[in-house]
C-alpha cells in the first residue's frame, strides 16, 4: 500500500458533485492499493496510521497520535499513488490492484481495520467513494505530510 497522510483542522469530500463526508482535526489518509497488497499490508498501515505520533503534545513536540488527540480520520481510495513516471511522461498504473473489485474489497478491510482500531476513542472513521470522482477540501494543519 502507498499513502499520503495530512494533518489537518478539517476537511471535507463530495463524490460526483454530492457531499458525502467531512472531519475536524485529524488525518486525511489518501490510499493506493498495489497488486502485491494483502491483508496483511491493510492491516499495518492502519495500526500505524492509528499510532502514528504527529500531534503537538503540551511542550509543542509531535508526541500524540490521532486517538491520544481524539482526532479523525478520512480514508481516500486514490490509485493513482501507484502510478509509475520512470519511463517518459504518461504514467502507467500497471502497479494499481486489479480488477477494481479486488481494490475497493482491501481498501474496505483496511478502512474496517482501522475503524476497529479507533473503536473507544473519540474520533471518527470517515470513507471517500471508491473510484468515484471525488473533489476534497482540506485545511492543512502544520503543514505535516507523511508519505508511507
Amino acid at each position: 500500500m502507498k499513502a499520503v497522510i495530512q494533518r489537518v483542522l478539517g476537511a471535507k469530500l463530495s463524490a460526483n458533485g454530492v457531499p458525502h463526508a467531512s472531519i475536524s482535526r485529524g488525518l486525511v489518509a489518501y490510499v493506493g492499493v498495489e497488486q502485491s497488497d494483502g491483508e496483511a499490508n491493510a492491516v499495518a498501515f492502519a495500526q500505524k496510521l492509528v499510532a502514528m505520533r504527529i500531534f503537538s503534545d503540551d511542550a509543542g513536540k509531535m508526541n500524540l497520535s490521532v486517538l491520544d488527540v481524539g482526532g479523525d480520520i478520512l480514508l481516500v481510495s486514490n490509485f493513482t499513488l501507484c502510478a509509475d513516471i520512470s519511463h517518459g511522461n504518461r504514467p502507467s498504473f500497471t502497479g494499481a490492484m486489479r480488477p477494481p473489485t479486488a481494490a475497493s474489497a482491501l481498501f474496505d478491510y483496511c478502512g474496517d481495520a482501522v475503524e476497529d482500531l479507533m473503536r473507544g476513542g473519540k474520533g471518527s472513521v470517515k470513507r471517500g467513494v471508491f473510484g468515484a470522482d471525488m473533489e476534497i477540501e482540506q485545511i492543512n494543519d502544520g503543514p505535516i505530510t507523511i508519505v508511507y
